[in-house]
C-alpha cells in the first residue's frame, strides 16, 4: 500500500517539518518566503474607483430625485463620493450615506445610487439591503 497523498489546498500556508506535503514532481514551488506587505487588493480597489469614478444615479434614483424635489450640489456630491469611498473600503456592498437631510441607498458593489430619501420622507421608510451606514 502506498503512502497517502496531501492535498496542498488543506495544508495551512507557511507550513514546514514534516507536515508540509511533498512537491510532486514537476510541481512549481508557489509559496513565497518573502512576507507580503502593502494595502490589499479590495484597498486598492476601492481607492481607484473612488478617485476615478463618482457615484451613478440609477434611472429609480433620478426618478426619485426629481418626486422629491433633492437638489444636489457639488459639495453633495463631493460628500457622497466619499461616503461611498468609505464604505467601499470597509468592504461593504450595499450602504446607506446620510449627506445632510437626505438618504442615498448605494450599491457600493456597483458605485451606483439606488434610491434617495430626503428627510421628511425617511419615518415612513425602511432600508433593506444594506450592510453599512455611513454619514458624510
Amino acid at each position: 500500500m502506498s503512502a497517502p497523498l496531501h492535498n496542498a489546498a488543506l495544508v495551512p500556508s507557511g507550513a514546514v517539518g514534516p507536515a508540509a506535503p511533498a512537491a510532486l514532481p514537476g510541481a512549481r514551488n508557489t509559496q513565497s518566503s518573502a512576507p507580503v506587505t502593502g494595502p490589499s487588493f479590495a484597498q486598492v480597489l476601492a481607492k481607484r474607483t473612488a478617485a476615478t469614478d463618482p457615484p451613478r444615479f440609477s434611472r429609480h434614483a433620478l426618478d426619485r430625485l426629481a418626486q422629491r424635489g433633492i437638489q444636489l450640489s457639488q459639495s453633495t456630491l463631493d460628500r457622497l463620493s466619499d461616503g461611498v469611498s468609505r464604505a467601499a473600503g470597509k468592504g461593504s456592498r450595499g450602504s446607506v450615506v446620510f449627506v445632510d437631510n437626505t438618504a442615498f441607498v448605494v450599491s457600493v458593489s456597483n458605485n451606483t445610487v439606488i434610491t434617495a430619501v430626503g428627510s421628511e420622507h425617511m419615518r415612513e421608510h425602511v432600508f433593506t439591503n444594506i450592510d453599512s451606514a455611513v454619514i458624510a
